[in-house]
């Protein structure tokens, strides 16, 4: 009896020792639920980006000790937030008047250039093709307060005012075609493909003509008030701009500023 007690105790030791402890075949249940529940949170809980939208100044850049005008966010090229009248009250009536200084701008540009060029080369291209020259006898050119607009030909006022009306209309066209691309004055005008591609550049470039065209605009309006107090041309009154060194000491001599 005490023989088949010592073999029956002996199989049974040796048969546990192929068996793992319970801990052993529970562990990899345990892991695998918690990485299941790890799982879960990471598919309910995303992270979320926060985008934070900077605060606008208080006060004008151009004009300190004045309040910004609401309309005046910054976002136009040029915008310095000078508005002491407060025209605009909404974006649509920005986007108006931006539309108006654009086309005001481009204009006084061509202007400020062709204004002084007509005085320096309108006698001699009217001598050439054997007409009347357009200056008067000041060398001033017509105007409105110079007078002599009646002596420009009828076609040429006919073909300017057609063509400003259909860029005008084509400019209106554009602005109300809900493109994305579009801002006041983008008429895809740009043959030799000088507009930059990145942002920053495009943004550098809308500034500088903004800028160059309100400078025009204050230079036309004082040619016009130059030429009318004075009653003479631009180009005469300032001719070191305009005329060779040599000749322009030479006019100087003439008129006694050089004695």
């Amino acid at each position: 009896m005490k023989l088949s007690i010592i073999a029956l105790t002996a199989i049974l030791g040796s048969a546990s020792a192929f068996v793992g402890p319970n801990k052993l075949r529970t562990s990899p249940v345990v892991r695998m639920s918690e990485t299941a529940e790890i799982l879960d949170v990471a598919d309910v809980a995303p992270v979320e980006t926060v985008e934070v939208t900077p605060t606008l100044p208080e006060m004008s850049q151009s004009m300190p000790f004045m309040n910004r005008p609401s309309a005046l966010t910054g976002a136009l090229a040029g915008d310095v937030g000078f508005d002491p009248l407060g025209f605009p009250k909404t974006e649509a009536d920005l986007m108006n008047y931006r539309e108006a200084e654009v086309k005001h701008a481009r204009l006084a540009m061509l202007a400020a250039a062709g204004w002084p060029i007509s005085e320096v080369f309108d006698k001699k291209i009217a001598s050439v093709f054997g007409m009347t020259p357009l200056l008067d006898a000041n060398d001033r050119v017509p105007s409105v307060l110079n007078g002599g607009l009646g002596k420009v030909s009828p076609i040429y006022w006919v073909a300017i005012v057609g063509a400003a009306a259909a860029i005008d209309v084509f400019g209106t066209m554009k602005s109300k075609s809900n493109d994305n691309d579009y801002f006041p004055g983008n008429f895809g005008f740009d043959p030799l493909g000088v507009y930059p591609k990145e942002i920053e550049g495009q943004k550098r470039m809308q500034t500088a003509e903004i800028k160059n065209g309100r400078l025009a605009m204050i230079a036309v309006f004082g040619f016009a008030i130059q030429e009318f107090i004075s009653k003479a041309g631009v180009v005469d009154e300032t001719p070191f701009f305009f005329f060779p060194l040599m000749q322009t000491l030479k006019m100087y001599t003439n008129s006694g500023y050089i004695q």
